[in-house]
């Protein structure tokens, strides 16, 4: 891997996702006089980016270290983002999420199935296309495409179809949940957590929620409902899988639950540890681990969640360097009609279960 290549990728993320959030400072708080700015810093750099990924050679050039910001620094600040709760707030947030994440893919794959016969896609797309939109992203879909036998087209087709769909609600569900869902952080993060399909995107909206409605619980719990949807990848996918197998012999492969189980998810719930054992020893004790005083305590936990937020701003400008309008446009629409209905199924299904059982 060539060093420029790869830091130079990470530097111009950096640096979109810098330039982003002194441009949305300046443009609500100079420009428009507003106390607070309006305007989404995370936004700007995901526009930022795709601007410059779209007019410029940078996500060709620099494509090592882009890569390297959608995945290693996208999990590492994902990660960081667990010591913002203790893990009995992981717990609780985890179980409602259940109850709205289940329905959603169920739905979605029943839905998927049924409008099957009046797309002209195949099979194994539009299950690509459902566990994409209703589990976790390209995540599911790469997992699911061996399993059930699908080609390097059925698999770039839903994966741009999930790429799509999911950035404009990452862009909008924000908004639109903070109205329909009367500013309940816990609803509105259950919603975003639920709906929006990539990891990324998901974390991308509980900022965009939080810089424009200041609220950090939203992100919180948009990002505890998500990681909780992306490990039922573990029973999804080989049941998915099975089901294939039992009508073609040829779709047969190994499927490893090493594979699918998320690690990074882990590593968020050791922060969430370290958060509550630190807790409770100050509480107790009089010092966080017998080593820092509530002072001490406090900069440190702020200094994690200021890194966790920068370096997940710097992923989502590499989301927007990455994403390629001109080849979304040569896939064709038919699937993009399919990933449409199923997108906006999973949302319209979150929504109802939250603002009727839990609002």
């Amino acid at each position: 891997m060539n060093l420029i290549t790869l830091f130079g990728g990470i530097l111009l993320a950096a640096l979109i996702a810098i330039t982003g959030t002194f441009a949305g400072t300046w443009i609500g708080e100079d420009l428009l006089g507003f106390d607070k700015s309006p305007i989404s810093a995370i936004m700007l750099s995901i526009l930022i980016g795709i601007l410059i990924g779209n007019t410029t050679n940078a996500a060709h050039i620099f494509n090592a270290g882009i890569q390297f910001c959608l995945k290693r620094i996208l999990m590492l600040g994902i990660i960081l983002l667990g010591i913002r709760l203790g893990l009995s707030d992981m717990a609780q947030l985890g179980l409602k999420g259940i109850f709205v994440i289940l329905p959603c893919i169920i739905s979605a794959l029943w839905l998927v199935n049924k409008l099957l016969p009046k797309f002209d896609v195949t099979k194994r797309m539009a299950v690509l296309i459902a566990v994409g939109t209703s589990i976790c992203g390209a995540s599911a879909i790469v997992a699911t495409g061996p399993a059930i036998g699908a080609d390097e087209d059925e698999t770039a087709y839903a994966i741009a179809n999930i790429t799509l769909f999911g950035l404009i609600a990452m862009l909008l569900y924000p908004i639109i949940g903070h109205y329909i869902l009367e500013g309940n952080p816990l609803s509105i993060g259950l919603f975003l957590g639920s709906s929006i399909h990539e990891t990324a995107q998901v974390a991308g909206a509980g900022m965009i929620y939080n810089e424009l409605f200041q609220s950090s619980e939203v992100l919180d719990t948009a990002t505890v409902t998500k990681l909780i949807r992306n490990t039922t990848m573990i029973f999804v996918i080989p049941f998915l899988a099975f089901q294939f197998h039992k009508r073609d012999s040829a779709a047969r492969s190994e499927i490893s639950i090493k594979s699918l189980f998320p690690l990074f998810i882990l590593g968020f719930i050791l922060l969430g540890g370290i958060r509550t054992i630190g807790d409770i020893s100050l509480q107790n004790k009089g010092s966080a681990f017998g080593l820092f005083n509530g002072e001490d305590w406090a900069f440190i936990i702020g200094s994690i969640k200021s890194s966790a937020k920068f370096l997940l701003a710097t992923a989502m400008a590499a989301v927007g360097i990455s994403t390629n309008i001109g080849s979304l446009k040569k896939l064709g629409i038919k699937p993009f009609y399919l990933g449409f209905v199923s997108a906006v199924a999973v949302g319209c299904i979150s929504l109802v279960i939250i603002k009727v059982f839990l609002v």
